[in-house]
């Protein structure tokens, strides 16, 4: 029976019951230590993505597999402890290297990270096979680690997965502070007494020891993608560092625990890929549903700001068509805003309805007049516009017909205080480079003299 098979029976359920009873010792093992792999990697993993080394994770993963083939040659064992060593020495060789290059010679980061990545690997790859032709034992599921295999981890694996786990966690929280100086400004880090070669050597054997535990339950293939991509979801939540390093490791602990479900569930269906599955989902998530930058907030954000536009450009568009007449004719048909703001007839239409219903303008069989609070605001837009046009004509040297275009998309978002400081530094001028009159800040209701 297939894996889709399977979920269409009610067998599904009682598997899914099961696991929720915890009654398998091993499953709350294998559990506990992918929550814990998910929540440590994905914490920091956050501190390389900070400090734009993302691929670091990923080839620190590649590099350790020559390790592990080198421990179980010398020692014929598969003893966790001997194969995490093996890991662990490989992977640090491997990150010496990728630092070593670019400051020693010519080849830029990206490249020594490439050439490490794929030397190492090919490396591996090579002893792997040369194992297979031997006649050893304990050399089968030694291929397991390039795509992890949570089912052949034993008890002690989860153990030391655990251990590993929880001295990254606990030395995140215990050098938050300093780690956070050394992510953002390493050189302020350096003139306010901290060690920062000491905590980067720290960090980098936090990195490596979190990428080379993962390996038998993620893979070597997949393991960069646990390091960062909780941190790239977490990034549209929050502003805030430890937020977001909390926010990662509650997406990794929570990929963790869909994976080994999925896993249980469908024993076909190995845990490691499925984290990745799972933790790319909560990232599209994010991408589109986080409530500050998410892509719909984003899209609703800018759909407002396209309507408050187009209103304020009719507003203003009114003020000119009321200035042109001396302030004496107040009302305008559909083909005076036309001849002066050109947008299609719908547009328009939708525009103009959109004001009367916030009382800025009023319609009649005549046209369309502004209402005082409408006047307001439209004198406002103007008194911006005019003044930014000033502004730039003064200090970028613009001449007048190229600071229109400029004016007409900043006059949307100065603010009070932003305008009080153009008139400041304008010595309160009274005109704009094309000869219109700066409106005063003293609203006029239209009909009255200037």
């Amino acid at each position: 029976m297939d894996a889709f098979t399977l979920l269409d029976t009610p067998t599904v359920w009682t598997n899914w019951l099961a696991f929720w009873s915890f009654d398998d010792i091993n499953l709350l093992w294998v559990l506990v230590g992918s929550i814990l792999l998910g929540m440590s990697a994905s914490v920091i993993g956050g501190f390389a993505f900070l400090r734009k080394r993302s691929l670091v994770g990923d080839a620190l993963a590649h590099a350790a597999l020559p390790g592990v083939m080198m421990a179980f040659l010398l020692f014929e064992s598969r003893d966790p402890l001997v194969m995490f060593l093996g890991a662990v020495t490989s992977s640090f060789l491997g990150f010496f290297l990728i630092d070593w290059l670019p400051k020693n010679t010519k080849i830029k980061a990206d490249a020594a990270l490439a050439i490490t990545l794929s030397f190492f690997f090919a490396l591996g790859l090579m002893l792997l096979s040369y194992i297979q032709g031997l006649e050893v034992d304990n050399k089968s599921g030694l291929d397991k680690i390039l795509f992890g295999q949570a089912a052949a981890m034993t008890q002690k694996d989860i153990k030391l997965l655990a251990y590993v786990a929880l001295f990254v966690l606990s030395c995140v929280v215990l050098f938050f502070h300093k780690f956070r100086l050394i992510a953002f400004s390493a050189t302020y880090a350096r003139t306010i007494g901290i060690a920062v070669n000491r905590y980067e050597l720290l960090l980098a054997l936090l990195i490596v020891m979190s990428v080379v535990v993962g390996l038998q339950l993620v893979g070597v293939v997949l393991m960069a993608a646990v390091l960062l991509t909780p941190v790239a979801a977490a990034r549209f939540w929050s502003n805030q560092l430890s937020h977001i390093l909390i926010i990662s490791a509650l997406l990794g602990g929570l990929s963790a625990i869909i994976s080994t479900q999925i896993s249980y569930l469908a024993p076909a269906m190995p845990t490691g890929p499925w984290m990745v599955v799972s933790l790319s989902a909560l990232f599209i998530i994010s991408l589109l549903f986080a409530p500050e930058k998410g892509l719909l907030k984003r899209y609703t954000e800018h759909q407002k700001l396209r309507k408050k536009v187009a209103e304020e450009n009719i507003l203003r568009t009114l003020y000119k068509l009321l200035e042109r007449k001396n302030f004496q004719h107040k009302t305008f048909n559909l083909a005076d805003i036309q001849a002066l703001r050109s947008m299609p007839l719908e547009s328009l239409q939708s525009t103009l309805k959109q004001l009367c219903k916030k009382a800025l303008i009023t319609s009649s069989t005549e046209g369309f007049e502004m209402t005082t609070s409408g006047f307001e605001l439209a004198e406002q837009l103007t008194r911006r516009h005019r003044l930014w046009e000033n502004y730039l004509t003064e200090h970028a040297e613009l001449t007048p017909q190229q600071v229109h275009q400029q004016a007409e998309r900043i006059e949307h978002i100065l603010t009070e205080s932003q305008e009080l400081q153009l008139q400041e530094e304008l010595a309160n001028s009274q005109s704009d480079p094309h000869g219109n009159l700066i409106p005063s800040s003293n609203s006029t209701i239209p009909g009255e003299s200037k």
